[in-house]
C-alpha cells in the first residue's frame, strides 16, 4: 500500500537525516555554490542540511546513506531496485554508479537510514517515492580522501 502523507511543507513527517561532520562543511560550499545555476536543487541540499542531526563521523550509524557509501534503493512508482553511490561532484560517473550529490536523487538520499521512504522530484518534474532497502559501508579502496 503506497499512501503517502501530503507533500506540502510543514505537513506530514518526513523522515530523518543524519549526516557526518566530517562532510558538512563541503556539503554547504557544494549548495552555496549551485545556487547560481540551480537554485532549487541548492535550496533542497540546503533544507536537508538544516534539518540533519550533525554527529562525529565516526558515530555515523553504517546503515545511514553518506559520500562513497552504496545504497540500493526502490522506486515505489516503478518498482524498479537501483544501487548507487553518492559521491562529490567531481567523482561523479554515472556508468560506474557513481552519482553527485548535487543530482536531485542525491539530494533525495543523503542521510536517510536503511527503511526510509522520501518523496523527491525528477528533473522532469514528476514526483516520486523512494525507499531505502540497503546502504553498504564505504569500499575502502572507493574512500576519498580525507580532509
Amino acid at each position: 500500500m503506497n499512501m503517502q502523507r501530503s507533500p506540502s511543507r510543514g505537513a506530514g513527517r518526513r523522515p530523518r537525516v543524519v549526516i557526518g561532520a566530517d562532510c558538512l562543511d563541503r556539503l554547504e560550499a557544494l549548495a552555496e555554490r549551485a545556487i547560481q545555476r540551480n537554485p532549487d536543487l541548492a535550496d533542497r541540499l540546503l533544507g536537508e542540511i538544516g534539518r540533519a542531526r550533525i554527529v562525529p563521523a565516526a558515530k555515523l550509524p553504517p546503515n545511514v546513506v553518506a559520500i562513497g557509501r552504496t545504497v540500493t534503493y526502490r522506486d515505489e512508482t516503478t518498482g524498479q531496485e537501483t544501487s548507487v553511490t553518492p559521491v562529490y561532484p567531481e567523482d561523479a560517473d554515472i556508468a560506474r554508479g557513481r552519482i553527485s550529490i548535487l543530482t536531485p536523487v542525491g539530494v533525495a538520499l543523503i542521510g536517510l537510514a536503511e527503511g526510509a521512504s522520501l518523496h523527491w522530484d525528477t528533473r522532469d518534474g514528476k514526483r516520486r517515492v523512494l525507499t531505502v532497502l540497503h546502504v553498504a559501508p564505504e569500499d575502502a579502496s572507493e574512500r576519498l580522501k580525507p580532509r
